[in-house]
């Protein structure tokens, strides 16, 4: 992948050019004539509240040039998404879980340990679903012409804008009401939607179609289960 102006989405080769430690200017993009990446300069918390408000500009810089940034250590960068993904999942089953069930003192450490490994087979069927269902629906409802991000690329950008699910950690502090979690739901839906167009360029309506098929079948399988 390449640097991406967030104004328009156009390649551009470098985003800044830097004179001395701490004395940088940023370029401009040769589409739209404007400041190609504006986050460089900006605070976290400001790209983090763009990022909730779901302005694509902030999708481009977080999959765009902070990916291109951490290129070298994307293995690991995979990795640990992967397992923040898979834990916070785990962590939302065993919340509905226990709600609907009275776990006690008395429950025994093999029932406890049945349970755990339940759930994690469970997360792990529910996100395989999830994936093969994604993909097929990205050929089905996407536009995949030459020079398209990758099934590799498309996983990449569904795991780093789930990033929603990080709220659930706040339910390890705070007691909320189950319907908290399906409220998380939305948003990552929503997020994910929206990383799923900027990535591919394709009509809303379909990055909907794409992702809104594939939360569906997790969602139906984690009720099966």
């Amino acid at each position: 992948m390449e640097y991406r102006c967030v104004q328009c989405g156009f390649g551009i080769k470098t985003l800044f050019v830097q004179y001395s430690p701490g004395n940088i200017r940023l370029m401009k993009c040769e589409n739209c004539r404007a400041v190609a990446d504006g986050y460089i300069e900006c605070e976290t918390m400001l790209l983090i509240i763009d990022l909730i408000l779901h302005k694509p500009k902030a999708y481009r810089h977080l999959l765009y040039n902070m990916l291109k940034q951490e290129l070298a250590n994307l293995e690991g960068l995979w990795w640990k998404s992967t397992f923040g993904y898979l834990f916070l999942d785990a962590y939302r089953s065993l919340v509905l879980k226990s709600s609907k069930e009275e776990w006690g003192l008395s429950m025994s450490f093999s029932s406890l340990l049945w349970t755990c490994g339940k759930i994690l087979t469970d997360v792990f069927f529910e996100n395989f679903l999830f994936l093969c269902t994604f993909l097929l629906a990205t050929k089905i409802f996407l536009s995949r012409l030459p020079g398209a991000p990758r099934n590799k690329d498309l996983v990449l950008a569904i795991l780093i804008s789930s990033y929603f699910k990080i709220f659930l950690i706040a339910m390890m502090a705070w007691e909320f009401p189950s319907s908290v979690i399906f409220i998380i739901d939305l948003f990552v839906l929503s997020s994910n939607t929206m990383a799923v167009k900027v990535i591919t360029g394709s009509a809303m309506s379909r990055c909907i179609g794409a992702c809104l098929s594939a939360h569906a079948v997790k969602v139906l399988t984690s009720q099966m289960l």
